[in-house]
């Protein structure tokens, strides 16, 4: 999961979900890393910014700060669940419908708080209520 700051609120295209408002504040994003060079490809992608994005992430990012990954490698895939858990038990609103969400029937992948997040509650949330998954990590950027 990537922890994103913005500045300042701003009208961002989003590739062919169209262009949107992004208020100033705190955006979680969750994805996946299971492609060729896994979790570390995947960050190493993220901590720049793309000069041709290929998510929808990527658009975010070119113009919000990225603070925090928050990761874990489990092979299981987690990314529907942490979406449901941010909706649901931390009750993090979505800016986007869509968003990061175009391949699975998830109503988006990215979430909102005016507030830092706070990462040892999700991390707490996390493995309280599914112990089966590896420990999750927190990497500051």
């Amino acid at each position: 999961m990537l922890v994103l700051y913005c500045k300042r609120g701003m009208d961002i295209p989003v590739g062919k979900l169209g262009n949107f408002t992004f208020a100033r504040g705190w955006y979680l994003y969750v994805g996946s890393a299971f492609g060729p060079g896994g979790v570390a490809a995947r960050c190493r992608h993220h901590r720049q910014v793309s000069t041709h994005p290929r998510w929808h992430i990527d658009y975010l990012r070119a113009v919000c700060d990225l603070r925090e990954v928050w990761f874990t490698h489990d092979p299981v895939p987690r990314e529907h669940l942490w979406a449901k858990r941010l909706a649901s038990k931390l009750k993090l609103q979505s800016p986007v419908h869509g968003f990061g969400a175009s391949d699975c029937g998830c109503g988006s992948h990215l979430f909102f708080s005016a507030v830092k997040p706070n990462g040892k509650r999700f991390l707490a949330l996390a493995s309280r209520k599914y112990p089966a998954e590896l420990p999750v990590y927190c990497e500051f950027v």
